[in-house]
């Protein structure tokens, strides 16, 4: 049974047309974490035993990600045994998961199914629980349809109530994933290798050695990963402006990855979530979705002949329609550079080929370095 009533129940499906036609416009807040106070010394207070994924998780409350990677659904408890089921534990296997959806329908069956997904120590704020799921809000990803950030439903388990993490999140510096995707480890030379972590994943640091960085987990003890496989930053500290170039290039080395619907990771992008973690990468923010991220981002329009390397491309859903269904990254010479839909994978290909029917709706230019 539920115990809490959220003030927000707009599906992804039902948040992305109101988004696409301009109507949705509430204001997005960012929301620091909330923590316990620093001991006299400067440190995180040490709790006696690791914090229990699941347990503590309240109404209002704030918890993390304690997976590599959760995925939010639209409603709880919707998903396909035998198909689904590595994506909802903890660990999760999404390797496996994306072996279990080889074939496009299969794939294409999470269309309007799935919400967003949040990776390994994301902060998150717990609207309800109902049985093994919970309803949360990831503060990270802006959109329209809640100030806070982007609702779903995800496993319980997958969430950790962590003080001295939360802690460490609101005062360390911070190791960033630049690598694809790497492995938590044990020790400082790679032994007793755990969890994979994806590109993108931000966490606290704790120290460092010549070839590893000592990172705080959240609901798990400290772990390392390659110092070849992150970028540590101060607390605070944003990354440098981007040139086009740059997001380019990042935006490059996902080729061939196969599309996944509400994917934000390595494991599988969808459009506007590959286009959000390209920028979010580099220090910018823009709405999680597509529509939002042409209407409700404040980004500058651009015209079609005025197109430049790093604009970002959006698609209606018909010649003339206002309702976004697609995004791009225009690379120059009437090329595009996209996850498309879930028969394909991240691609290239000529702006003219994939809108042969004109439904090209718009561009978009975020701020970068010249």
């Amino acid at each position: 049974m539920s115990t809490h009533t959220p003030t927000f129940r707009l599906s992804r499906r039902d948040g992305l047309r109101l988004a696409a036609t301009g109507t949705a416009g509430l204001a997005v807040a960012g929301l620091a974490s909330v923590a316990p106070a620093a001991l006299a010394d400067g440190t995180a207070p040490q709790a006696d035993a690791l914090a229990q994924p699941g347990v503590g998780l309240t109404p209002g409350g704030f918890a993390h990600v304690a997976v590599t990677a959760t995925t939010l659904w639209v409603d709880p408890a919707t998903n396909r045994p035998g198909i689904d089921d590595p994506s909802l534990t903890n660990p999760v296997d999404l390797d496996a998961w994306n072996a279990n959806m080889q074939d496009t329908e299969t794939r294409r069956w999470l269309t309007g199914e799935l919400e967003s997904q949040a990776v390994l120590g994301s902060e998150v704020i717990v609207d309800e629980i109902d049985g093994d799921w919970a309803h949360i809000v990831v503060t990270a990803q802006p959109t329209p349809r809640d100030p806070r950030g982007y609702p779903g439903w995800v496993p319980t388990v997958q969430l950790v109530v962590d003080d001295g993490f939360a802690e460490r999140a609101a005062s360390a510096p911070t190791a960033r994933v630049t690598a694809l995707t790497s492995t938590l480890t044990g020790t400082p030379s790679g032994n007793h290798p755990g969890i994979p972590v994806s590109f993108d994943t931000i966490l606290p640091v704790l120290g460092r050695t010549a070839k590893a960085v000592k990172v705080a987990i959240p609901g798990g003890r400290p772990a390392y990963l390659p110092a070849a496989d992150v970028v540590v930053r101060e607390h605070g500290e944003q990354p440098p402006l981007p040139t086009a170039e740059d997001i380019v290039a990042t935006g490059e080395r996902f080729l061939g990855l196969r599309y996944l619907w509400a994917g934000v990771s390595a494991y599988g992008f969808d459009c506007s979530g590959y286009t959000y973690t390209l920028f979010h990468h580099h220090g910018i923010t823009i709405d999680r979705d597509a529509g939002n991220q042409m209407h409700d981002s404040g980004l500058e329009p651009v015209e079609r002949e005025d197109l430049q390397r790093g604009d970002l491309v959006f698609f209606a859903t018909e010649p003339g329609g206002g309702s976004i269904r697609h995004v791009a990254l225009y690379l120059g010479d009437d090329l595009i550079m996209q996850a498309p839909n879930a028969a394909r994978s991240v691609e290239i290909m000529s702006l003219t080929e994939y809108d042969p029917i004109g439904e090209y709706a718009g561009a978009r230019r975020v701020a970068l370095a010249d």
